[in-house]
């Protein structure tokens, strides 16, 4: 059993120390409540202070705090602000040398470190996962936890061992944690982790300062020219994000006549190049970035005055996460998303996931089923794959009940049926979970075609019900929204379709509802053909 958190003097001494006279917010305090027994998620707003969070808990368990984090740019920012408030922190990274993440390691486990920070690729290496059995793990923190659901199963498959290398480290308390998470990736994270038991804590994510805005243009030219046009249109620092590396090449050499001093980041560039960009951004010195999504993550300048998307991102959660970066200071913010109909296209592909061939499946599945418990790099040897590719398989074998890893690390193949029959369950898993992703992207098309309040249509998606217009948005500006006070659907309502079966309601609209149905995905429902004995729906 997990012992609790200490409490009392020892609580309030913590607090001090992380945050001087300053006290909790009503959402860190919820948080440090729902981990006094067990495990929580934590979905709270930028800027709500989600790191003193795990300061504070991490001086109330004995042990060290491991914090899963997925960029490094994010675990350098987290160092500092832990070192800083006197906690003995080191990591292990891609970035430190073999003998920097040995003697971390080392550190942890002969209790000289207080928090540790890693990626989650470190904790599908035995080793470290080994080392760190014996550094007495106290505190596991999940940091950009929605990650676990949108990358896990494709990008970063690594996402999917945290699990069970949790399970290796003793099963400590977890804490997961994000900005932003609809329901459904709330109820994916949880399951991911293994921690369904914990406690969610949610807090307010409306973000009122920042005005929200979409643009719909005929072709390529006037979307490039709507994207200087809403730079062009604030005074201060601007994001923007493009969807493609020539994308960022092409809108940087159109943002020179009004932002001279505009620079881009994409993966094509070397390492020490986006690390220069994105640190002249951070300080101040640099006001313009264009860039793919893979910046932004640990970024915390609390004067963007602009976010502006050049194309679709794949879901709404995505959108929200990237628009956060915008107003941290509390001040007035804009928020664009400049599109073409046809741009959804590449949005649908974007969203349509990838997953590991059937072949590769077949030979992990039989190298698996064959023999005794191994380990990843032994399963690796035995499949003759690469060790990320195993990665992968593992975790789409995993996620339908075929493969069980053990606390000492090796996988177990403990499927009850053919080889055969658990790829065609895993065939199926996927379809599910394309199924859904594309729905997501629809949603994104949803919301820039709306004429209704556009701050109701991304809250609701994330869990919040705002009935009333928000008088933030253009839609509210041109006198489009409507109040639905009064509607006859709510956020959170469960339904049963004829046709789709049962499913939550996510976003209301005056004449739309938008329903998650676990077997098909977002769907959206003209109410008006929901009414009277007709309607295909009924209360769950």
């Amino acid at each position: 059993m997990t012992p609790p958190l200490r409490q009392g003097v020892a609580r309030r001494d913590a607090v001090r120390a992380v945050l001087g006279d300053a006290d909790l917010r009503p959402e860190q305090e919820e948080a440090l409540d729902a981990l006094r027994d067990g495990d929580a998620l934590l979905v709270a707003r930028s800027g709500l202070g989600k790191t003193a969070v795990y300061d504070v808990a991490g001086r109330l368990v004995d042990g060290l705090t491991l914090v899963v984090s997925p960029t490094l740019s994010l675990q350098r920012d987290q160092l500092d602000a832990l070192r800083a408030t006197g906690n003995r922190a080191d990591a292990v990274s891609s970035a430190r040398t073999a003998v920097q993440r040995c003697r971390a390691l080392e550190a942890a486990a002969t209790g000289d470190l207080d928090v540790l920070l890693l990626a989650p690729e470190q904790l599908g290496r035995d080793e470290v996962v080994d080392a760190l059995r014996d550094a007495s793990v106290g505190l596991l923190v999940v940091d950009e936890a929605h990650c676990v659901s949108e990358w896990g199963h494709d990008f970063r498959p690594d996402y999917l061992a945290v699990a069970a290398a949790r399970e290796r480290v003793g099963s400590p308390r977890t804490l997961a944690m994000t900005a932003t998470a609809s329901p459904h990736v709330r109820d994916e994270v949880v399951a991911a982790l293994g921690i369904e038991g914990a406690a969610v804590v949610v807090g307010d994510v409306d973000r009122p300062e920042i005005w929200l805005g979409g643009r719909e243009v005929a072709d390529e030219r006037s979307a490039d020219d709507a994207v200087v046009e809403a730079v062009a249109a604030v005074d201060g620092a601007a994001l923007v994000y493009a969807q493609t590396r020539p994308d960022v090449e092409r809108l940087v050499d159109r943002l020179r006549d009004v932002r001279p001093d505009v620079r881009g980041y994409h993966a094509g560039l070397r390492a020490r190049e986006r690390a220069a960009v994105q640190d002249a951004f951070v300080a101040g010195d640099l006001d313009t970035v264009v860039a793919t999504s893979a910046f932004g993550m640990g970024i915390d300048r609390p004067d963007v005055r602009a976010v502006v998307h050049a194309g679709p991102p794949p879901s709404l959660d995505a959108y929200y996460q990237e628009v956060g970066r915008a107003g941290r200071d509390g001040e007035a913010s804009t928020a664009v998303l400049v599109h073409r109909q046809e741009d959804f296209a590449v949005a649908r592909h974007l969203g349509a996931g990838g997953g590991p061939r059937r072949s590769t499946l077949r030979a992990v599945a039989r190298a698996l089923a064959a023999g005794e418990p191994v380990d990843r790099t032994g399963l690796a040897e035995a499949a003759d794959l690469a060790q990320r590719t195993v990665a992968r398989a593992v975790g789409a074998l995993a996620d339908v009940g075929a493969v069980d890893e053990q606390p000492d690390g090796t996988l177990r193949w403990v499927a009850d049926r053919a080889v055969a029959a658990v790829l065609d369950d895993v065939d199926a898993a996927r379809e599910r979970r394309r199924t859904t992703e594309l729905s997501r992207a629809d949603l994104v098309r949803s919301y820039a075609d709306t004429l209704d309040c556009r701050r109701r249509v991304l809250l609701g998606l994330l869990g919040e019900e705002h009935r009333e217009p928000c008088g933030r948005c253009d839609s509210c500006d041109a006198g489009r929204s409507e109040d639905v006070t009064d509607g006859a659907w709510h956020i959170g309502q469960d339904l049963e379709h004829e046709t789709f079966g049962v499913g939550t309601v996510q976003v209301v609209e005056p004449d739309r509802i938008t329903v998650l149905f676990p077997e098909h995905g977002f769907t959206t429902l003209a109410t008006a053909l929901l009414e009277g004995d007709e309607s295909p729906l009924r209360s769950a």
